[in-house]
């Protein structure tokens, strides 16, 4: 398919639950040696998610979609999996607030972005770009007026490849997203705020 943008008339987005594991297990198989996170990471402590990394964290995950929550969206092309957004209201990733970097800034409720991944064969075609704007979408759709976002800043990290699985700030500035704090050399808290948009 070369390096094309990918049409959005070729996509369906899908909120993750009991009725998707099948398909969020098959693209999560293709993360190689990420694969044992399961999206885990902001969910519970370091030291729990080390210790149930793989088939502890999958298990962890499925629990979470069938108490009913949804921890994410993934998009389809031709009814395959191709790409997941990870978004849910902040409560949901309490290790966010144990990070002296990503800590809260204010009170005010938010939905948080914390993980893309794009199947290797959709990768730079603007797919986290759409994927992006579904999950605005679907937090819009339940009730959301502000979500947050934690990106990389690419030429300030040692590792981009590996860090930037939060997605990048350029893409968030493109889509309307604004700086509201930056405790780090590399990875700022923006915000979209859906109000101010309408």
């Amino acid at each position: 398919m070369g390096r094309e943008t990918l049409s959005e008339e070729r996509l369906l987005f899908k909120p993750v639950t009991i009725d998707e594991w099948n398909d969020l297990e098959k693209l999560f198989a293709q993360m190689g040696p990420l694969s044992g996170c399961w999206c885990m990471y902001w969910r519970i402590r370091r030291s729990d998610f080390r210790k149930q990394f793989g088939k502890g964290n999958r298990e962890a995950l499925r629990r979470i979609i069938e108490s009913g929550e949804v921890p994410g969206i993934l998009a389809y092309v031709d009814g395959e999996p191709i790409g997941w957004c990870s978004i849910a209201p902040r409560e949901a990733f309490p290790v966010l607030d144990r990070s002296r970097t990503l800590k809260r800034i204010d009170n005010k409720p938010v939905w948080s972005i914390v993980c893309f991944f794009v199947s290797k064969p959709f990768r730079q075609k603007g797919l986290s770009t759409i994927l992006t704007n579904a999950a605005i979408e679907y937090a819009k759709k339940k009730g959301a007026e502000i979500i947050e976002a934690y990106p990389l800043i690419p030429q300030n990290s040692k590792n981009p490849s590996v860090e930037a699985y939060t997605g990048v700030v350029t893409m968030f500035e493109r889509i309307g997203f604004k700086q509201v704090a930056c405790r780090s050399r590399i990875r700022p808290i923006m915000r979209y705020y859906i109000e101010s948009q309408k």
